[in-house]
């Protein structure tokens, strides 16, 4: 029996079960993939990617009135409650000093790497009313992402995407010199080379099918910038932390994704060096997996009511 996912965070929409007949009544395709499994559960082949992009579709529609949401088959498709996860726990490291969640377009946040799928930003104007920034490298991911936009004319003035013309800076380009963001959030690429990408999802198909996969099904898709870089997680962080001390003023919380435990130390070692005034790791868990949010800030406590 399916109970309520208690690892979610408390105001996780997605801690009950699917709903199925309420997800198929918003995309009437999904139908085809949902079935009873051994436990008399309703559910889906994880592993099959349309069936996982039309649980999205459903979800996105149903939970945050997204209309027409769709990537190609060849970009990264993000399983929905881990992603608000984060958003939902940004919003708690907003409200801290405040007592309560900010919420509204004075709240402006920038999201590193924003994909085809734009879900971040989704969810964060739909959840709290934030005004976002999805930048990216890849062209054809934010025409992707604008596609989403223009089916959903109600977010063009509050979800803004923007290139990143230099894949070896991360703000820089981005950021101009009056521009003021209240957090910015980031999935960086975990892996460090191709190779190491397809052997992942070659685990990940395996330990969804419980079978002898040969051949990675790229279950949740994923363009090379989206999966991996030089260096995996740890180059990739380590380059954001250095750079932002160099728009420490613009920006009052950073934060990343870290899914290596053993890259903390190392990173924390950065921020002592950059001179971060203040830093937090936020621990998340969705099922078996265990991720944490990185934030930091050189902003003084004293100051940080001035940017709500």
């Amino acid at each position: 029996m399916t109970t309520e996912k208690l690892s979610l965070h408390a105001r996780n929409q997605h801690r009950d079960p699917y709903d199925f007949g309420e997800l198929i009544s918003c995309v009437p395709e999904l139908k085809q993939y949902v079935f009873i499994n051994s436990y008399q559960t309703e559910t889906i082949n994880f592993s099959i990617p349309k069936a996982v992009k039309l649980l999205n579709k459903a979800l996105l529609k149903h939970f945050y009135n997204v209309q027409n949401w769709d990537i190609p088959d060849s970009n990264l498709c993000p399983p929905i409650p881990g992603r608000a996860d984060y958003v939902h726990y940004v919003a708690d490291l907003l409200a801290e000093k405040q007592n309560e969640i900010p919420t509204g377009t004075s709240i402006k946040g920038l999201d590193i790497g924003t994909g085809a799928n734009l879900v971040y930003p989704l969810i964060a104007n739909r959840s709290y009313g934030w005004k976002m920034l999805g930048t990216d490298i890849n062209k054809d991911s934010l025409e992707n992402a604008q596609q989403i936009l223009d089916h959903n004319p109600d977010l063009s003035s509050v979800i803004q995407l923007k290139k990143q013309s230099d894949s070896h800076f991360i703000f820089k380009n981005i950021l101009g010199p009056k521009d003021k963001f209240t957090f910015s959030m980031c999935n960086p690429p975990f892996h460090d080379s191709e190779e190491s990408a397809l052997k992942g999802n070659l685990r990940k198909t395996k330990n969804i099918n419980k079978s002898k996969v040969q051949k990675p099904l790229l279950n949740f898709g994923g363009q090379q910038s989206e999966l991996w870089c030089e260096g995996g997680e740890l180059a990739f962080i380590s380059k954001m932390i250095e750079e932002s001390s160099l728009y420490s003023s613009q920006i009052l919380w950073f934060t990343c994704l870290v899914s290596k435990k053993d890259n903390l130390h190392k990173l924390t070692s950065i921020l002592k060096k950059v001179k971060a005034l203040d830093f937090k790791t936020i621990d998340m868990a969705q099922g078996q997996k265990i991720s944490r949010i990185l934030a930091w800030t050189f902003i003084p406590q004293k100051d940080r009511k001035d940017w709500f």
